[in-house]
């Protein structure tokens, strides 16, 4: 089984900090940057809209609670999206590439403070 994860934030940077750290410390077999996309939402009472970068991870079940707490302690937003859905359907190929690049320990390498 693979999982599916993303969130979003306002640079191409934090987004490639982000996408690149969590496959560093083996949370996720992929990362990719998506963006910028055009976000529109209700904040503190305000219709907002703003550009931003989506982070999609692709991961193992077992890495979910890892790469969750990773990211969330990482990232720029008071309160980011975070949201993790099953693949229906993962190709064979892909999902044995996926589980060979990432550790099946829910506890990652240690990584320096970022």
């Amino acid at each position: 089984m693979l999982l599916l994860a993303w969130t979003t934030v306002a640079t191409p940077e934090d987004a490639s900090r982000l996408a690149r750290g969590a496959v560093e410390a083996d949370l996720a077999a992929c990362a990719q940057v998506e963006g910028p996309v055009t976000s529109h939402y209700r904040w503190e009472g305000r219709l907002e809209s703003a550009r931003e970068y989506r982070l999609l991870f692709k991961l193992r079940p077992e890495q979910a609670a890892a790469l969750e707490a990773w990211v969330l302690a990482r990232h720029p937003y008071d309160t980011p999206e975070w949201v993790v859905v099953r693949a229906e359907h993962v190709s064979g190929k892909y999902l044995s590439w996926a589980r060979g690049v990432s550790t099946p320990a829910p506890f990652p390498k240690p990584q320096p403070p970022a």
